[in-house]
């Protein structure tokens, strides 16, 4: 039995990389107080401000004075600002769409480390967002934030593996990212690391576990609800039913690890 590998999820990729999940505001203020510190220069009252008129916390939702006070942190290197102003570039809230600014703000926040930001920047870089496309780039963008647990980042990787863009193609290292993105819960993970023990790609074929990873795959999102379904459905015609109610019992007892 071959099951198609289906790794080139491209709009999976997209929502994960781009579902423009700003980072939250770090201490529960008064408006009044985080104004009078925003306005005398502080830059975390700053990102707090942008990310209260962004969600509409106490006040009117104005993404455009959300982007406002963005830029006015991002400038001090407030790096979770960086990285929201990168979001709200990509994403045209508040300002007109602008994939080269997003770039440059995601940039600086990548460079200080925000696994989110590594994580956008390698998908700018693998879409030619804002910048010539460069697999390479792509891929070292998408290890860094990987590196730090990021588990839509270790499933791109798994799929820049497997397709061999901006590195040598490997499918037992796409198998090692899919596994860590799916031990943390991604969907599009379980769903990929299924079909490589279904067809023994980058590991050694095992229908008990391809089965398992795809019950866990129709379950966990409604993007992958069909097709986990339809390949769990189709290994289950493969296998004796004692191995298809271990790998129900393992899909049951099955907990999510998740990164530190």
């Amino acid at each position: 039995m071959s099951i198609s590998l289906g790794v080139v999820l491209v709009g999976a990729i997209l929502v994960a990389t781009m579902s423009a999940q700003p980072i939250p505001h770090t201490a529960a203020q008064p408006l009044s107080e985080v104004r009078n510190a925003a306005d005398q220069g502080n830059a975390s009252a700053q990102f707090n401000l942008g990310v209260m008129y962004a969600d509409g916390q106490g006040v009117p939702q104005d993404h455009g004075e959300a982007a406002k006070w963005y830029r006015k942190a991002a400038d001090q290197g407030n790096a979770s600002a960086q990285f929201n102003l990168g979001v709200v570039y990509a994403n045209g809230q508040g300002v007109p769409r602008d994939y080269a600014e997003a770039l440059k703000w995601y940039s600086k926040a990548a460079d200080q480390g925000i696994a989110r930001a590594q994580l956008n920047l390698g998908f700018m870089y693998d879409n030619g967002q804002g910048v010539p496309q460069d697999y390479g780039e792509a891929a070292r963008w998408y290890r860094r934030a990987a590196d730090q647990g990021n588990a839509s980042a270790q499933y791109n990787l798994g799929v820049v593996y497997a397709n061999g863009q901006g590195v040598p193609q490997d499918y037992a290292e796409a198998a090692k990212w899919y596994r860590k993105a799916a031990d943390q819960g991604n969907a599009s993970a379980q769903f990929n690391l299924g079909v490589a023990y279904a067809n023994g790609q980058g590991t050694p074929r095992d229908y008990v576990l391809a089965h398992m990873w795809m019950n866990l795959a129709a379950s966990a999102s409604t993007d992958t609800e069909k097709k986990g379904s339809e390949a769990r459905d189709s290994i289950a015609s493969k296998m004796t039913p004692q191995q298809v109610a271990e790998a129900q019992r393992l899909a049951r007892e099955w907990k999510p690890i998740m990164s530190k």
